[in-house]
């Protein structure tokens, strides 16, 4: 229990950061969580690399405010961070939504001698959209179809050369704990970047209105000219930090998330970043490069 006592109770994307610990082989975690993810943290001492394959079985919240939704884990993180050299793959085995929680997520982990640098400057052009409106327990199905439909609208009347497939979905009751909605959409780009928009509904909240404020966050992360959006742009920075060269990324404006991750990072593992404006000329004035000589941390079990 030492090695895990900084773990926060969180399903949080971040929690995966957990690959760069060492654990016995093949062991499997159990994690209580919160129905709301509260933040992670993350001690320099536990910034280890494991020997051994290593499973975490997460409980809490899947799809809750003040941070990621479970399947922008799936969709954009474990994709983006896989850049990296790492491996992993996420089973939801339940979703659980606020107050009560109740989801269930086993994570798979194998081990890995170091992490690659990244090199994420070049966006390219969107060449697809696609998301998932969904609803669970007593909502009918309905309310995920006109989440879709107005993001559709909403995102059409920006980018009007793709198709926007956002499948509407009731969850299985077997498959999901209490009762809960929202919305993820994720832009693909011709350079295999990821950005997303999201929303979760609530009491009292139209359905049009998430569907709409989830087709803004994704526009928004792509207007800035980016190549992730704001909740991944500090979920990379302690992979940054750990890698073995030269990482650089660019992102929108810099979130206050990223600035605390690199404090920490360089605190920690005594890595070094710099932050600045892109200096391209296509470039939106507000985009910058995040850099980071990463310290190289080497798996010394494999």
């Amino acid at each position: 229990m030492a090695q895990r006592k900084w773990i926060e109770k969180s399903l949080s994307p971040s929690l995966l950061i957990l690959e760069l610990q060492n654990n016995n082989n093949n062991q499997t975690n159990h994690i209580p969580a919160t129905p709301t993810p509260t933040p992670i943290k993350l001690p320099g001492h536990t910034i280890e690399l494991q020997h051994s394959n290593h499973t975490l079985r997460l409980k809490g919240g899947t799809n809750a405010e003040m941070a990621p939704q479970i399947d922008y884990t799936v969709m954009v993180f474990k994709p983006m961070v896989e850049k990296f050299n790492l491996t992993l793959d996420c089973d939801i085995k339940r979703r659980g939504y606020y107050p009560k929680g109740g989801g269930e997520v086993i994570i798979w982990m194998s081990p890995v001698k170091q992490l690659s640098p990244i090199d994420l400057t070049d966006r390219g052009t969107v060449t697809k959209i696609h998301g998932r409106a969904f609803v669970a327990g007593a909502l009918p199905v309905k309310l995920a179809k006109d989440m879709a439909s107005a993001a559709g609208r909403c995102i059409r009347k920006e980018i009007r050369d793709l198709d926007v497939n956002i499948e509407a979905v009731r969850e299985p009751d077997n498959e999901a704990f209490g009762t809960g909605s929202g919305i993820i959409i994720v832009a693909e780009t011709s350079t295999g970047c990821l950005l997303a928009g999201s929303s979760l509904g609530k009491r009292g909240k139209n359905a049009d209105k998430v569907g709409i404020e989830a087709a803004e966050m994704l526009l928004g992360n792509l207007r800035h000219g980016g190549a992730v959006d704001d909740y991944l742009q500090d979920q990379l920075i302690i992979f940054m930090a750990l890698a073995n060269g030269l990482s650089r990324v660019k992102t929108g404006p810099i979130t206050l998330h990223t600035k605390t991750a690199i404090h920490f990072a360089e605190q920690l593992t005594k890595a070094k970043f710099t932050v600045a404006k892109s200096e391209e000329d296509v470039s939106p004035k507000d985009a910058y490069i995040i850099e980071c000589q990463g310290v190289g941390l080497l798996n010394t079990n494999l």
